[in-house]
């Protein structure tokens, strides 16, 4: 065995992104993965609230770690809501779904057009 210390290394997404967004192509790529890069936050931050590890959320869903690990990977695949329901309940939340109308249907509907 090594006596060499574990020190987690930090990361800082806010800075992370600030210099990936001027790359050439970063910004419609992540743009077009928006809502998949909010829905991995949401679920770090429920896991990370209720102070569980991919482990433990697993054992709750009856899964396996690396499920979770999938379920939290950004763009790889969309859970179904059946999943984000269990993984909701793992993690002592619940689910919320909503179609919020984008900016251009608000503004025809406030003109009185169909949209």
């Amino acid at each position: 065995m090594s006596d060499t210390k574990y020190e987690p290394v930090t990361h800082d997404q806010r800075a992370f992104l600030k210099r990936a967004l001027k790359r050439q192509g970063f910004r419609e790529a992540y743009t077009a993965l928006e809502d998949e890069y909010q829905l991995a936050r949401e679920l770090l931050l429920a896991r990370t609230r209720a102070g569980l590890t991919q482990e433990e959320v697993a054992a709750s869903m009856g899964t396996t770690k690396s499920s979770i690990s999938r379920l939290e990977a950004s763009g790889r695949h969309s859970p179904s809501v059946n999943t984000l329901r269990r993984y909701a309940r793992a993690v002592g939340c619940d689910v919320e779904i909503r179609l919020i109308p984008s900016s251009y249907q608000r503004g025809a509907s406030r003109k009185g057009t169909k949209g």
